[in-house]
C-alpha cells in the first residue's frame, strides 16, 4: 500500500510540473489517503503483535 502511495505521489509531482493541476491535486489526495491508511494498518499491526506476545 505504501508503494501505491508513492506511485501516486510521483504522478502528482510529474503532473504538477507539466501543468496539469487537476490531475496533480487528485493524485496528491489519493496518495495522502493511502499513506494514512498505511499508517493505520501499521499501528494496528504493531498493537496486535504486542498483544500476541503477552
Amino acid at each position: 500500500m505504501l508503494y501505491y502511495a508513492l506511485v501516486f505521489l510521483v504522478i502528482a509531482i510529474i503532473a504538477g510540473v507539466l501543468g496539469f493541476g487537476g490531475i496533480a491535486g487528485a493524485s496528491a489526495g489519493i496518495a495522502q489517503i493511502l499513506f494514512f491508511v498505511f499508517l493505520a494498518f501499521l499501528i494496528i499491526s504493531l498493537v496486535a503483535g504486542l498483544m500476541r506476545r503477552t
